[in-house]
C-alpha cells in the first residue's frame, strides 16, 4: 500500500512540475517582452509557486528564460521573424509550382492515323512503363484531321502515312519560327481482306484498280475504313486512282474495326486496312470476327508474271508487295520534352521491335539474322 502510494505522489509530482513549467515559461515569455528585465533581476523578483521545492523552481525558470531569449530575439527582430515567415510561405509556394509545372510537363497530347491505332496503341503501352510519371494522351481519327490538330496547336506530335509537303512545311516554319522534324519510322502494307465464302482471293493491281473506279465485271462489295480522309484512302487514290475518285459503290465504314466486322459478315465482300489490324486484333470481339476473314494475294511487283504475293516482313522489304506506305511521325517540338521522349522510344531498339513484332517493316534499325558457320577450334 505504501508503494502504490509512493508511487502516486511521485506521478503527481511530475505532472505538477511539468504543468508549472509551462507556466514559468509562459510568465518569463511575457515578462521579457513587455518589460526587458536581464535574468538576473527576473530571478530576485520572481515569487516561487507553492507546491514545488527550491529545486524545481530553479529549474522551471532555467527552462522558461531559455524559450524567452528566444522569443526576445524574434519579437525584438522583427524583420528577423519576417524574413523567416517568408521564406516558408516562398518555399511552399515554389514547392507547389514545381509539382504543377511538372505534373504538366510530364504529359503529351499526340494524334495518330487510325489505321495505325493497333500498333500505337501497343508503343504507349511499353513506353508508360518504362516511363511511369509520364501520361500520352492519344486521339485517334482520320490524317487529315490529325494536321488539322497539328496546325492548331493542339498536339506536339502526329503520326500518319506521310511526310509533310513543302507546303505544310514551310507554314509551320512560319508560325513556329522553327522546321518541324519528320522522319519514317515504319513500312506498313495495306491488306487486302475478303470473306471466306468469297471464290476470290488473289488480283491483280489491274483488277483492284477496276474495283475501286467502278469499271469491274467481278460481282463484289468494296468497302474501306472511314466515310473521310483516312490514310488508306488517301493512299488508294493516290496510288492506284492517281488522285481519281471512288466509285458510288464503294462504301466507307466508321472505322477499320467495323470494316472487318462487316467483311465477316458479308459474303462477296472485300476491304482495305492497315496489316497491323489484322495481325493485332484489339478484342475477343475483332479475334473473333477475323475467322471469318481471309487475306487475300496480289500480284508480285518484282517477281515473274502470275505470281502472287501475301502482305509479310519479306514481301515488304523485297519490295514485292505491291501495296506498301509508310509511317511517319511529325515533331512539333525543339526542346527535349515528353514528346521527344516518345520519338525518341520509337526510334530505337524498344520501338522498333514492336514495331517488328506487327509484322511491320523497322525504317530505323535492322533485325536481320546472319547466317553464320561457326567451328570448334582445334
Amino acid at each position: 500500500m505504501s508503494l502504490k502510494k509512493s508511487g502516486q505522489r511521485i506521478t503527481g509530482s511530475c505532472g505538477r512540475l511539468r504543468i508549472t513549467q509551462w507556466a514559468c515559461s509562459t510568465w518569463v515569455l511575457l515578462h521579457f517582452y513587455f518589460s526587458q528585465k536581464s535574468l538576473a533581476i527576473l530571478l530576485k523578483t520572481s515569487i516561487k509557486p507553492s507546491g514545488i521545492s527550491l529545486a524545481q523552481y530553479s529549474l522551471c525558470m532555467v527552462h522558461g528564460a531559455f524559450i524567452a531569449a528566444i522569443g526576445k530575439t524574434i519579437f525584438m527582430n522583427k524583420a528577423l521573424a519576417f524574413f523567416l515567415f517568408s521564406a516558408v510561405l516562398i518555399s511552399c509556394g515554389n514547392r507547389s509550382n514545381k509539382q504543377a509545372k511538372a505534373s504538366k510537363a510530364d504529359t503529351v497530347r499526340i494524334s495518330v492515323d487510325e489505321s495505325f491505332q493497333p500498333i500505337i496503341a501497343e508503343e504507349i503501352k511499353v513506353f508508360q512503363s518504362a516511363y511511369p510519371q509520364t501520361t500520352v494522351y492519344v486521339s485517334y481519327k482520320p490524317e487529315a484531321a490529325c494536321l488539322r490538330d497539328l496546325d492548331n496547336d493542339s498536339v506536339r506530335v502526329i503520326i500518319i502515312s506521310r511526310e509533310l509537303n513543302r507546303t505544310e512545311t514551310s507554314t509551320l516554319d512560319n508560325s513556329l519560327g522553327y522546321k518541324p522534324e519528320f522522319a519514317e519510322l515504319a513500312k506498313d502494307a495495306v491488306v487486302v481482306i475478303a470473306n471466306n465464302a468469297n471464290k476470290d482471293s488473289t488480283f491483280t493491281l489491274a483488277e483492284i484498280k477496276q474495283l475501286l473506279n467502278g469499271t469491274s465485271t467481278k460481282d463484289l462489295k468494296v468497302a474501306v475504313d472511314g466515310n473521310s480522309a483516312t490514310s488508306t484512302v488517301r493512299y488508294l487514290k493516290d496510288t492506284l486512282l492517281q488522285g481519281g475518285s471512288f466509285s458510288p459503290n464503294v462504301s466507307g465504314a466508321k472505322n477499320t474495326d467495323s470494316l472487318i466486322g462487316y467483311i465477316s459478315e458479308t459474303p462477296n465482300s472485300i476491304g482495305f486496312a492497315g496489316i497491323s489490324w489484322i495481325t493485332n486484333p484489339q478484342s475477343a470481339v475483332a479475334e473473333q470476327q477475323l475467322k471469318n476473314v481471309k487475306i487475300c494475294m496480289l500480284e508480285c511487283k518484282t517477281c515473274k508474271s502470275d505470281i502472287y504475293a501475301k502482305p509479310s516482313q519479306q514481301t515488304i522489304t523485297f519490295n514485292q508487295y505491291p501495296l506498301v506506305r509508310r509511317l511517319y511521325y511529325v515533331l512539333k517540338e525543339n526542346y527535349p520534352g515528353v514528346a521527344s521522349r516518345f520519338i525518341n522510344f520509337l526510334s530505337t531498339e524498344r520501338g522498333q521491335l514492336i514495331f517488328r513484332r506487327a509484322l511491320l517493316v523497322p525504317s530505323k534499325m535492322q533485325f536481320n539474322r546472319r547466317i553464320t558457320n561457326i567451328q570448334e577450334a582445334k
